[in-house]
């Protein structure tokens, strides 16, 4: 089935090169899922458009046998691109420019690539493969809102649901693990309250940047002081805004905190003790108003199942050999994990490298691979097209014939 790589490799790196230097930002993937549903069908697949928005769903039943789910992400960032490939974004949505920054046109281009290896060899699998494509991972809804729109119903029966992520590791390698991999993220928007009065004047006031100043440095000492050293979890204070002249002491401050946790006991505790100091503070300060809290961009654990992801691992091992590795856990977050709870099925999601390889061999050799080897999100993030994409795509086909070959 992967010779047949060799014959799709042109075709699919130039679909890549398009999908790159056409990116569309979250719930506006309308001419990426319109590429995607027109590969699908020419492969044979039963094809659902607009679930979740702009989702595409393809189906492909090939008798009796478990039911496989493997899904990548379309959307892209505003970000502008810094890689100076021949074939980098130059696109706006409006005046905001728009960059596949992480990596999502790889997952898009290796995805299609495995479900027509596995359409056009149907003699060596049994079964239903379920290739979905996902909208507004960016945004952290995309795949509740498929889940939303009656997706249990487009796919009934799904056994497993597979996913993967490229990363700024060498391309080549594979990487799996069991149990939680990627972080649960809450945004937070906290708002305290004051009581404004000119600069000269500060008996008058009850200044709320003073006030959102001792929050923040008492937010460090959450984790520090409320997580066990055991556990892992980030508190990030990505942004305070108050006031609008010098002279002038304003009535409110705002902060934008964001929290990455991987078990729900201490994510709970580190917002009920977010909640608890600001309360404190306001108090301290005598803030005439109670301060306000929203939670917003809400991305759920990503969990691997660890039978899962041991069926999966065995077969990357036999496929990639000493390619195929163990990561550790990721700070970031997905919101993939959603679809498979709300299906009721196992999961387990992986990694394939990015890197040039020898680019990090050599920046691994001068200890520089976090200043020189650009990662996810960053305006020079840029995977190099082989040996990634077929990496990517062979994993796919891989992890899927787990369940599915005969």
């Amino acid at each position: 089935m992967l010779a047949g790589l060799d014959g799709l490799r042109a075709e699919q790196e130039e679909f890549y090169r398009s999908l790159h230097e056409h990116p569309e930002l979250s719930h506006q993937e309308h001419r990426t899922a319109a590429a995607v549903a027109d590969g699908l069908r020419r492969a044979g697949y039963d094809v659902r458009e607009g679930v979740g928005g702009t989702g595409v769903v393809g189906v492909l039943g090939n008798g009796d046998g478990p039911s496989v789910l493997l899904r990548a992400d379309m959307d892209a960032l505003p970000v502008r691109e810094a890689t100076g490939l021949p074939y980098a974004s130059t696109a706006t949505s409006g005046e905001v420019p728009v960059m596949h920054a992480c990596g999502h046109d790889v997952h898009v281009a290796c995805l299609l690539g495995a479900a027509r290896l596995l359409a056009g060899a149907r003699d060596a699998w049994r079964g239903t493969l379920v290739a979905l494509f996902q909208p507004a991972e960016e945004a952290g809804d995309g795949a509740r809102g498929m889940v939303d729109d009656g997706l249990a119903a487009i796919v009934p029966g799904v056994d497993v649901a597979l996913a993967q992520h490229v990363m700024p590791f060498p391309a080549g390698l594979v990487g799996t693990h069991a149990g939680p991999v990627l972080s649960a993220a809450d945004s937070m928007r906290i708002t305290v309250h004051g009581r404004g009065a000119h600069g000269s004047m500060p008996q008058a006031a009850v200044d709320p940047v003073v006030l959102a100043a001792m929050i923040v440095v008492r937010l460090q000492t959450v984790v520090a002081r409320e997580v066990p050293p055991t556990e892992t979890a980030v508190l990030t204070v990505g942004s305070i805004q108050a006031g609008t002249k010098s002279n002038v002491i304003p009535d409110s401050a705002q902060l934008l905190l964001n929290l990455r946790t991987y078990g729900d006991a201490t994510r709970e505790t580190m917002l009920a003790a977010i909640r608890r100091i600001v309360t404190a503070e306001c108090q301290a300060s005598g803030s005439p108003r109670e301060p306000e809290f929203e939670l917003f961009d809400r991305y759920p654990l990503t969990d691997n199942d660890a039978a899962t992801t041991q069926r999966v691992a065995a077969a990357f091992a036999g496929h990639f050999a000493d390619r195929a590795t163990v990561v550790p856990q990721q700070s970031a977050s997905e919101d993939f994990s959603d679809i498979p709870r709300a299906l009721g099925v196992p999961y387990t999601y992986w990694c394939i490298g990015g890197a040039d390889p020898e680019a990090y061999r050599r920046a691994e050799e001068a200890g520089r691979v976090a200043q020189d080897i650009p990662v996810n999100h960053s305006a020079a993030f840029a995977p190099v097209l082989q040996p990634t994409l077929t990496t990517g795509t062979e994993a796919l086909v891989v992890a899927a014939l787990a369940w599915l070959g005969c």
